[in-house]
């Protein structure tokens, strides 16, 4: 990917918030470690969208929410849907849904709020979890002409993962910068698995020092 290509992308941050790092709720793994290779990513590309995870409190993909469930079981929602649970995180205006206080925000150009709806989960950037309530973004970014994105931050497995999916399938190209992305890696195997499938689904997964050549 050359540099003049980078400048033509939009670049999506996901969900590089305090409850994701070390230390956090809902910690990845050396989440903290992506900071410093996004930084230097983001002055670079043309438009820079972060998102966060924004949870009201009893939030329904809490496994507090769930009488006799603990984190990592799985539900069945109302609407039919399996619903993953996890640990209380990223309360809305908590400490924890706040950005890693290292990333440099001033390149941000929208900060995209998502999960908000208390019943219903969001790992993409792109949709809540029931695949038809759309969060506005692939308007935002096609109406200002951008059909190339580089997707990084937290989780590899999860939300960057559901985010580079749907993105391929509204028709974005997409580069998923390996080194700038964590996974949460439960069970074992899913970052490798999430790679695979992302690369299967038409996404270019590169490394940093690719997007600098």
């Amino acid at each position: 990917m050359q540099t003049s290509v980078l400048v033509r992308s939009a670049m999506i941050i996901v969900d590089l918030q305090q409850d994701f790092c070390p230390g956090g709720a809902l910690a990845v793994e050396h989440g903290d470690q992506v900071v410093p290779v996004i930084n230097a990513l983001a002055p670079r590309v043309a438009y820079v969208v972060a998102t966060k995870d924004w949870h009201p409190a009893g939030h329904v993909s809490f496994a507090s929410s769930h009488s006799g469930k603990k984190p990592f079981d799985s539900v069945e929602l109302a609407d039919g849907t399996s619903q993953i649970l996890w640990p209380e995180h990223c309360v809305r205006a908590t400490p924890g849904s706040e950005f890693h206080p290292d990333l440099d925000t001033r390149p941000l150009d929208v900060i995209l709020h998502k999960g908000a709806n208390p019943r219903l989960d969001s790992y993409s950037a792109f949709f809540e979890n029931d695949k038809r309530t759309s969060t506005g973004l692939v308007h935002l970014l096609k109406g200002n002409g951008f059909d190339t994105l580089v997707i990084c931050g937290l989780a590899t497995d999860v939300c960057v993962f559901f985010t580079a999916m749907d993105a391929r399938k509204l028709g974005f190209s997409v580069y998923v910068v390996e080194d700038a992305c964590r996974g949460v890696d439960v069970p074992s195997g899913s970052v490798r698995n999430a790679l695979t499938e992302l690369r299967s689904a038409g996404c270019q997964v590169v490394q940093s020092a690719e997007l600098s050549s």
